[in-house]
């Protein structure tokens, strides 16, 4: 048996977690290292560490679960704007072995920035090279195949 992440030992209660909300199959709470006030995470209740392991019924369940964190923070923030962010795998930058999403109210002078702001070395040539993006294109389409 895998050693259990802190966000299992925050599921079955043996470490505490300030909880924003819950559905059967999630469960959501304050990150204790928040980026911004509001800052919340939602995690499935199957422990696994990447997205595509959880099963269908998790996986879309989790997303309800984000829908239902944005309109509680969206009441408490007064606003309709969120970053939503999933650091899938440890190359991701993904910290706790166990898929969770981040959701952040954002507002006016927050301080906060944008996703491109994270890799502020990849601006973006003039124009995009379409010819490599149709070959992996196509590429990705086989995959389905």
């Amino acid at each position: 048996m895998a050693e259990k992440t802190i966000f299992d030992r925050i599921l079955e209660n043996s470490i505490p977690s300030h909880k924003v909300a819950e559905g059967e199959m999630w469960y959501a709470f304050l990150d204790i290292f928040p980026r911004r006030l509001g800052h919340t995470l939602v995690i499935p209740k199957q422990s696994v560490q990447r997205l595509s392991e959880l099963s269908t019924e998790a996986r879309n369940s989790l997303f309800e679960g984000v829908a239902t964190v944005q309109n509680i923070l969206s009441q408490q923030f007064e606003t309709d704007d969120f970053t939503v962010c999933i650091h899938d795998g440890p190359l991701a930058g993904q910290e706790v072995p166990h898929v969770h999403v981040h959701v952040i109210p954002r507002t006016h002078g927050d301080g906060g920035s944008t996703l491109h702001a994270m890799w502020p070395q990849a601006n973006p040539s003039s124009e995009p090279d379409h010819e490599s993006l149709a070959h992996l294109s196509t590429q990705l389409q086989e995959v389905c195949l």
